[in-house]
């Protein structure tokens, strides 16, 4: 009479097979997660920005020694504002928080609602060419 169940050489394929699968889904998976991230650091550059053009309309500037409208706290990024050109001009960077899956990310946007990537972390590399020209939240 045979035994019943599995084998140790069928038990190592199935094995093998999850391994082989976890290892394909486990990098997809951080990417979705950095990006899902990455989209509070434009939303809130884009929102700022706004801001800024309110503040502007009311006092015909955008600041005297600082920017005017306060700046957000994000969980996993950081705003800064730099006045330019007397107040008339400003850049908004909001920049990955050390410590977190965000470190090294960065992007930027001025009153010409030009928008910059500036850095994407070791995570993913160094930033392509298309950066200089629009935020980028993904990694073809």
């Amino acid at each position: 009479m045979r035994g019943r169940g599995f084998t140790l050489i069928e038990l190592m394929v199935a094995v093998a097979i999850i391994a082989i699968l976890a290892a394909t889904a486990m990098p997809a998976y951080r990417d979705y997660s950095i990006r899902s991230q990455l989209i509070d650091a434009t939303a809130a550059l884009s929102d700022q920005r706004v801001r800024m053009e309110q503040h502007y309309a009311d006092n015909r500037k955008y600041g005297d020694s600082s920017c005017g409208p306060t700046m957000p706290l994000l969980e996993r990024f950081t705003l800064s504002c730099a006045l330019t050109a007397g107040g008339q001009g400003y850049t908004i960077t909001a920049s990955g928080t050390s410590g977190t899956s965000m470190q090294g990310f960065s992007y930027t946007i001025n009153q010409a609602n030009e928008r910059v990537t500036t850095g994407w972390g070791s995570v993913w590399g160094s930033v392509p060419a298309a950066g200089a020209t629009r935020w980028l939240i993904r990694k073809d």
